[in-house]
């Protein structure tokens, strides 16, 4: 049998790598999907026992079975592999409780909240957090991609419904997003913390003036 055809072509000796393409413009490529996939399950199994800070692309895609030009060809760095990763795992399981955000729903506010809270403890259970040297803290690199993919998800539901005033969707979607992962993170950090599906509300109450100021 033949071997199967690659999904790019290996860039040429002393040439740049080219550049990924935009993340959402070839997702419908089987092929796309399943190197992706191959590439975000290597990096989560090199951070069971790695740090992220020590990974190199180099032992990415010799985890993952891809050589060099076609991780560059998904992704322009391992800090966008990582966000990708969170992103995947995020939108799983909210999409598992059918949560979609449009901006004007605070029951899809709180299920937002209540994911990332579930996401934090799930992350640590796996022990992704392990080597951090606070307990229940993930890394900082963890951290800010978690808060990346919760503007992401914020701002295209406020897009749909912008506020009036002088506060842009970006403004809006930055502040929640820290806002959630602070509180969140707080949560987690408190010792004999009530159950996420009891704080879940309370944050939510906090967080929904920021999406819908007055003025």
């Amino acid at each position: 049998m033949a071997p199967a055809p690659t999904i790019f072509d290996e860039s040429p000796p002393g040439t740049e790598p080219r550049v990924a393409a935009p993340e959402g413009a070839e997702s419908q490529d089987p092929r796309v999907r399943r190197t992706r996939q191959i590439l975000q399950q290597a990096l989560a199994e090199l951070l069971q026992s790695r740090e992220f800070e020590t990974l190199s692309v180099h032992e990415i895609t010799d985890a993952a079975g891809v050589n060099r030009a076609t991780f560059y060809a998904h992704y322009p760095d391992k800090f966008a592999l990582l966000e990708c990763m969170i992103a995947g795992r995020l939108h799983a399981l909210l999409d598992g409780r059918g949560v979609v955000f449009d901006g004007s729903c605070n029951m899809a506010l709180k299920g937002i909240v209540l994911g990332v809270c579930d996401f934090l403890t799930q992350s640590l259970r796996q022990g992704v957090g392990a080597k951090c040297p606070k307990a229940n803290q993930l890394p900082p690199h963890m951290e800010s991609a978690i808060i990346s993919v919760v503007r992401g998800m914020l701002l295209e539901g406020i897009r749909k419904h912008p506020p009036e005033g002088a506060y842009t969707p970006e403004l809006l979607a930055s502040t929640a997003s820290w806002a959630i992962y602070g509180a969140a993170r707080e949560w987690l950090q408190t010792p004999d913390h009530p159950p996420s599906e009891q704080i879940a509300p309370a944050i939510q109450r906090l967080i929904a003036p920021i999406l819908h100021p007055e003025g």
